[in-house]
């Protein structure tokens, strides 16, 4: 075992989980250890209420990620969302539309086969994820989400070629299911800018793929039952010290999936939204309470409706 321990040492790689713990040295570009992201905002009126909350209970919400799918709106929905992230400088991430559970596949719907349910089926699907994500970008949108590594290859060779934005930031979906270093760093080096790991990893585990990588590392510390279903709350200012720079996620126990939604479910999406800022206050007031000296990305709270200068959503 030592001798397997010290060749991945030799190819770059820590050789075991970080049981000591040490304190990340990495940040976000503007120098902050964690931003907060609010995820299933699946919507303009769900994005108003996201805003609404964070001025209402003094809580800085700098990330807002949607799972329908970029092609579930119309292209007024889709340019009113990017339209309110550039005026209010949140970033907001939407998924890339065609997917297997989206398609005609039984797989995803198997006890086995639930972790293809976001993977890309098919050239045809490719083609169509592509064609989603410039529709998104012609719009304005400049922050994906994706779980399939063939899709996120496809994506860091278009912007290479001039088909997609260079400044495109490329999320990665909690349901791609890498967790270890080796793993992450291969998704990093074909195109990830932030990944999401699953909701399960210990302190340890975190620390060592921070170890690993240089992107930002997106974790839920409020989970969807369909996903885990923890509440990590008072795990969050070690999160942040071992594993920065990270957007710290909150999702929220005992909630409908509601993907894919729409306008017959967009007042469940609405009072989602807010109880999921509500518990990024619970959530912010831990910092603040055991860690106050963790830096966050310096955001106006207050909102005044007109577009900002600098936007910090693509700090990474």
């Amino acid at each position: 075992m030592l001798n397997t321990r010290r060749a991945i040492e030799k190819l770059g790689f820590p050789s075991q989980d970080s049981h000591d713990l040490p304190t990340s040295t990495k940040t976000f570009s503007d120098g902050a250890q964690y931003r907060i992201e609010i995820p299933s905002v699946e919507g303009v009126r769900s994005f108003e209420a996201v805003l609404e909350m964070s001025e209402s209970l003094n809580v800085p919400i700098h990330r807002v990620s949607q799972g329908s799918g970029i092609m579930l709106f119309t292209d007024k929905e889709l340019g009113d969302m990017v339209d309110l992230g550039r005026k209010e400088n949140r970033e907001v991430s939407l998924f890339v539309g065609p997917r297997g559970n989206w398609d005609i596949n039984a797989m995803p719907w198997s006890g086995s086969g639930k972790i293809l349910g976001q993977r890309i089926e098919g050239m045809d699907q490719l083609v169509y994820s592509i064609e989603d994500i410039k529709r998104g970008c012609h719009a304005g949108l400049r922050s994906i989400l994706v779980a399939d590594e063939g899709l996120l290859y496809l994506v860091n060779e278009f912007k290479k070629m001039g088909e997609l934005p260079k400044d495109l930031v490329v999320k990665i979906s909690v349901q791609m299911g890498q967790s270890n270093p080796v793993s992450i760093r291969l998704m990093e080096q074909i195109g990830a800018n932030t990944f999401n790991v699953p909701t399960d990893l210990t302190l340890a585990r975190l620390s060592v793929i921070r170890q690993a990588i240089d992107i930002p590392i997106d974790i839920y510390v409020e989970v969807p039952d369909d996903i885990g279903g923890f509440i990590r709350h008072y795990e969050i200012p070690e999160i942040i010290r071992v594993a920065a720079p990270v957007y710290i996620k909150f999702g929220l126990r005992n909630a409908p999936n509601i993907y894919p939604s729409g306008t017959h479910l967009e007042e469940t999406s609405i009072a989602l939204s807010k109880e999921r800022v509500r518990r990024a206050r619970i959530g912010y007031e831990m910092i603040q309470r055991y860690a106050s000296h963790l830096k966050t990305t310096d955001i106006s709270i207050k909102r005044e409706g007109v577009p900002v200068e600098s936007n910090i959503p693509y700090l990474i």
